[in-house]
């Protein structure tokens, strides 16, 4: 997984969180209060805020576009049961949480193929990729 981990707050513009994954070259945000995940922001997010909002990015707020929704993993999952989450919802980066809840690192398909199987990442972008 990559640490330190980089987070956005609900009440950060999409301007400063865009810029952030720009300067970063990431393409993914967790959304982090008080150290707890509450949500994703995506690349995705960005470019239908953009597509269907007419104002400014300045003043358009994280939590009027981020998914509440987020799937993660804790920090003591086996990398298979990981990336069995990854496959079953179709998503190619996860939130690690410490036992405390608390965002620990995020974990992608690169890192998988990087740090422990070419194979498995594989298999698991092909569950990824699969038209359901």
């Amino acid at each position: 997984m990559s640490v330190p981990v980089r987070f956005a707050r609900r009440q950060d513009s999409v301007a400063s969180a865009a810029e952030q994954m720009r300067s970063l070259g990431i393409g993914v945000l967790p959304v982090a209060e008080d150290e707890r995940i509450v949500g994703i922001f995506t690349d995705r997010d960005l470019a239908l805020a953009l597509a269907g909002q007419e104002s400014a990015l300045n003043g358009l707020t994280i939590a009027r576009v981020m998914n509440a929704g987020v799937i993660f993993c804790r920090a003591t999952d086996s990398i298979e049961a990981a990336a069995a989450l990854m496959g079953d919802h179709q998503v190619r980066r996860l939130p690690v949480l410490d036992d405390q809840g608390r965002l620990a690192g995020l974990l992608s398909v690169t890192d998988i193929a990087v740090h422990a199987s070419e194979q498995l990442a594989g298999e698991t972008l092909g569950e990824i990729a699969e038209y359901r």
